[in-house]
């Protein structure tokens, strides 16, 4: 990166309006989302993320210092999206199975799809060199959807329609329990995306398990 790239990059940083700073944020996320898909995080450089998201390499590294960064960045964002979107959950509705078939469908719907599968692996590939990334993926996403599902909990067993010792522990089990079999399957690429039947079996499960758990007493 050159002086003069730098400092018109800076320029155009410090001289924009948030609007635009945060489009030319966005614009730089969706193209990194297109190169490190298509070929993986160990593949991509930063060169061609510059010319996947149409900015100069110079704007690129006054948003982000590395690609290391840049995917954390990434990731974050969208595990954090993605929990915000699917555990949005009514408190106040008395019918908790209604509410969590409907939160399991779209969980299992979600996780299921090529393109989260195919973060999933490259995560864990970068993870192993760098830490830094899994621990943000796991933060950013299952803890945040756990925690969400888990203050749920939390007021259904005030509200006396559950009965949970610990809602925290609950909140993973419930996941877990919609998740059985299929997300090792996805990952070791053994068949295509679920089917509408295996989603809604599963879920059904799920339930039928959770409820004998903690159903009210």
């Amino acid at each position: 990166m050159s002086e003069t790239q730098d400092f018109h990059s800076q320029v155009e940083i410090t001289t924009a309006e948030g609007g635009l700073e945060s489009s030319k944020r966005r614009q730089i996320l969706d193209g990194a989302r297109h190169v490190f898909l298509a070929q993986g995080f160990d593949g991509a450089s930063m060169g061609e993320i510059a010319k996947a998201a149409g900015v100069s390499k110079g704007t690129l590294y006054v948003y982000f210092d590395s690609k290391e960064m840049l995917f954390e960045a990434l990731t974050a964002e969208e595990k954090r999206g993605l929990a915000e979107v699917l555990f949005t959950l009514d408190a106040d509705d008395p019918d908790v199975r209604g509410v969590l078939y409907r939160l399991g469908h779209s969980y299992l719907s979600l996780m299921g799809k090529p393109e989260h599968i195919s973060s999933v692996r490259m995560v864990i590939g970068a993870a192993e060199k760098f830490p830094r990334i899994g621990q943000i993926f796991f933060e950013a996403g299952p803890c945040q959807g756990a925690a969400r599902l888990g203050a749920y909990f939390d007021k259904q067993v005030k509200a006396g329609r559950l009965s949970i010792e610990d809602t925290s522990i609950a909140a993973q089990h419930f996941l877990d329990l919609c998740q059985s079999g299929m997300m090792r399957r996805l990952l070791f690429a053994a068949g295509g995306p679920p089917t509408e039947e295996e989603i809604a079996r599963n879920v059904e499960n799920a339930l039928r398990v959770f409820f004998a758990a903690y159903g009210a007493r």
